[in-house]
């Protein structure tokens, strides 16, 4: 009988790419020795706060008759679940606080057995940004709370079973498994289940949900005031004339869910909210993030900029690399990581760097050294600018918009940039800065093309202050080109424009309907001007100071 062949193992060394390294040049922001599996956990020194912390979620999961132990049927499964260990720090003190989350594997559930929808909305940040203008000018009662274990309060509509969790096994009982009733972290459908869980409680508190934002909540009080509640997952602001009325609430809610009741509102989703009661103004933030971001890419010691993309810098394709060599180097830096950190200070409270960013994050795929340099421009400008805030309060409750574009600005497909920009009470609740996706022929047509896409953006607001309560007039545009507001208003043009697509033309139909109003604005007034180009500093502080960053 011939022996078996001996299986050859190869002696190569193998190493990860060298995108997956760490740089020594950089540290992540959630570097904080954390451990990674349960074996590690209770090896550590401060393994008996990790104790603690998984004790203290099994605690909450079997108050929520998340599950009971089952025989898993014939047939079925049992997902794989783990720990995941955090260290939490409050914005008070430094001292770190011991947090434990039971992850169900998700990724192995199958549609249509193990789940079917998973979308769960969660607030706009228009929404939450107009929702503080709001409470600014009408002096309103803001308080904040916080769901524990949120995803826990869901309802499973479909047989789900799990592995008993690590470290937790009944004994007696290792060949039993976890029938969920519950949604758990983890699970595809925990967000969207969740979510239902609280809309059908708020529906049935007399509230209604506004249908241009799936999580502004209304009621209308005895007196005529209003209640406003937003939701962001498990976070949430409650705003009311009356402090009465929001802790009738809260304490309704507290019965229904496990709350945390964080007070007057200072911080949500990493921002920083500061108010002056006395001059009904409101300031939102993100330097500590900002801070973090700088730390993270070795530029807290950077030389400062006035602006995030001087007026002379032009990028294109042509400073992609070409070579395998520049290619090997560059793969080196985390220009993808660093452009995804300044997307979130741009779209939370930063208006002022959404050109520069939207520039830099067309080349997310083969990135250059005139690139990078162009990237580390933006966080030396956020190194000088760190402390600036959006500031609502002190104006008038009313929505006004501008727009604007730079025509055929664009080196590589000659394309026009888009921007717009609407304030409410002073402050800027709504931008953007993006590429057209046609080619225009002229700079009225690109201007023409901007204002239509922001006409989609002013109508939304619009209706979306109503429902706050906010008695709005029509929303008024603000253009610098007078060819272009003639060009809406007058359909004799129709042969010079037949070529553009009939989409844009929806500002027409707007304003026959008067929905909006297309007002001509001086282009030194017009805020949305840092929103398409760069610009020599000067102008861009004068635009600057026009959204209400400061």
């Amino acid at each position: 009988v011939a022996e078996p062949p001996v299986l050859r193992r190869s002696d190569r060394i193998s190493q990860p790419p060298n995108r997956f390294v760490p740089s020594m040049n950089y540290v992540m922001l959630t570097d904080c020795n954390e451990p990674s599996c349960y074996k590690e956990a209770v090896q550590m020194k401060d393994s008996k706060n990790w104790q603690l912390a998984m004790q203290s979620e099994m605690t909450a999961l079997h108050k929520n008759q998340t599950w009971k132990l089952v025989k898993l049927p014939q047939g079925k499964k049992a997902l794989p679940c783990k720990w995941v260990y955090r260290y939490k720090f409050t914005a008070n003190d430094g001292q770190p606080k011991y947090k434990a989350r039971l992850v169900a594997k998700g990724f192995k559930q199958e549609q249509g057995i193990d789940f079917d929808e998973v979308f769960s909305p969660v607030v706009k940040l228009t929404t939450l940004r107009c929702f503080l203008a709001l409470v600014a000018i009408l002096d309103l009662v803001m308080h904040q709370m916080d769901v524990k274990t949120a995803f826990l309060h869901g309802d499973l509509d479909v047989e789900i079973y799990m592995q008993q969790p690590e470290g937790f096994v009944e004994k007696g009982k290792e060949d039993l498994v976890c029938q969920l009733f519950k949604s758990l972290y983890g699970l595809k459908q925990s967000p969207r289940a969740w979510y239902h869980k609280f809309h059908k409680f708020m529906l049935s508190q007399g509230y209604t949900r506004s249908e241009f934002d799936h999580c502004l909540y209304t009621k209308q009080a005895k007196d005529g005031s209003w209640l406003i509640l937003i939701l962001y997952v498990d976070d949430m602001l409650i705003a009311g004339k009356h402090l009465e009325e929001i802790s009738a609430l809260k304490s309704k809610m507290a019965k229904s869910f496990d709350m945390k009741d964080m007070g007057e509102a200072s911080h949500i989703l990493g921002m920083r909210i500061e108010r002056d009661k006395s001059k009904k103004l409101i300031w939102l933030s993100q330097t500590e993030y900002i801070d973090k971001v700088l730390q993270r890419f070795n530029m807290d010691k950077g030389k400062a900029l006035s602006v995030p993309l001087q007026s002379y810098v032009k990028l294109s394709k042509q400073d992609c690399p070409t070579s395998e060599e520049e290619k090997a180097e560059m793969e080196k830096i985390p220009y993808a990581s660093a452009v995804g950190s300044l997307m979130y200070a741009m779209i939370a409270t930063r208006p002022d760097i959404a050109f520069a960013v939207g520039v830099v994050s067309r080349y997310m795929s083969n990135p250059g050294k005139k690139h990078w340099e162009a990237v580390k421009g933006i966080l030396r400008y956020l190194k000088a600018t760190k402390t600036m805030r959006i500031c609502y309060g002190s104006h008038e409750l009313s929505v006004k918009g501008f727009t604007d574009s730079d025509y055929a600005g664009d080196l590589d497909n000659r394309r026009s940039t888009s921007g717009y920009v609407f304030t409410l009470a002073g402050g800027a609740v709504s931008w953007r800065s993006r590429l057209q996706t046609c080619v225009t022929q002229s700079t009225t047509e690109a201007e023409y093309v901007a204002a239509s896409e922001a006409c989609k953006e002013a109508i939304w607001l619009g209706r979306l202050a109503t429902d706050l309560g906010i008695k709005e007039q029509t929303p008024i545009l603000h253009c610098d080109s007078q060819s272009a507001i003639q060009l809406a208003r007058n359909p004799v043009y129709h042969s010079k424009t037949k070529h553009v697509d009939v989409k844009y033309h929806f500002i027409r139909e707007m304003l026959e309907d008067k929905q909006i109003q297309l007002v001509k604005v001086h282009t030194t007034e017009n805020p949305a001007d840092l929103l398409t180009k760069g610009l020599p500093a000067e102008s861009f502080a004068h635009c600057r100071r026009l959204l209400g960053v400061e």
